[in-house]
């Protein structure tokens, strides 16, 4: 009985990951808004409630494919980090390797990135995986003794809170200050691929990569991370 189930249960998931590599093509063609399950179901030659019976609805099927990209773009972050080097190195890194993989895969980045999806409320459980590639530059950050280029405004009542809400969420010894300047850098991280992937910068700051390079140095200098930058 153990030996079917397994055989059962591996046939259910190499035939998910079939489903998700389906809708990723749908992605390309029509954008989330246009995903359908009915679609989905015709390319692989499926019935529609055959479909259903693993993803039961669209929402279902976003929210997965919505987890796999934000556990893609987190990985390849996390790969590309090393911890043996220094910080502003280990910082330009894992900026350049979110670049990457949002380069190799624009649908999949316009997804979690891109418009919000009318009608679609994403879940919790997404909340983790969105988080993994804040979570490295906190790693790094965490790994120094920041000094900010110039110390800026004070930070709100209401913000302070807010950041140590977060830091106690994430388990995070920074002050409520480091903490808030990583976000800001976390958020001009995405902004700057996002401007380029959505051809903001088009005939005026192509290629990128230097306007990137000196973001991420600009961005170094504002949350703190000082010394070698490789």
């Amino acid at each position: 009985m153990t030996a079917i189930r397994t055989a059962r249960d591996r046939a259910r998931a190499e035939l998910t990951q079939e489903i998700k590599k389906a809708a990723r093509r749908q992605l390309a063609e029509v954008g989330a808004q246009g995903l359908s399950l009915r679609a989905v179901a015709r390319e692989l030659g499926m019935v529609s409630s055959a479909l259903y019976r693993y993803f039961p609805s669209r929402d279902h099927l976003l929210t997965a494919l919505i987890i796999d990209a934000y556990n893609a773009i987190g990985e390849a972050v996390e790969k590309a980090d090393k911890p043996a080097e220094n910080p502003r190195l280990r910082w330009h890194i894992c900026w350049a390797a979110a670049r990457a993989w949002a380069r190799k895969h624009p649908h999949e980045y316009a997804l979690i990135y891109g418009s919000p999806i009318p009608g679609y409320q994403a879940p919790q459980e997404t909340v983790g995986p969105a988080a993994r590639v804040a979570l490295a530059l906190i790693a790094i950050a965490s790994a120094w003794s920041l000094r900010p280029a110039f110390p800026g405004r004070p930070m709100s009542p209401k913000l302070e809170e807010q950041a140590r809400e977060v830091n106690d969420i994430i388990g995070s010894d920074l002050l409520p200050d480091e903490l808030s300047r990583l976000i800001i850098a976390w958020t001009q991280l995405f902004g700057t691929i996002s401007f380029e992937l959505f051809g903001q910068y088009a005939n005026t700051l192509e290629p990128a990569d230097y306007l990137f390079t000196y973001t991420a140095d600009q961005l170094a200098d504002f949350v703190g991370i000082t010394g070698r930058d490789g």
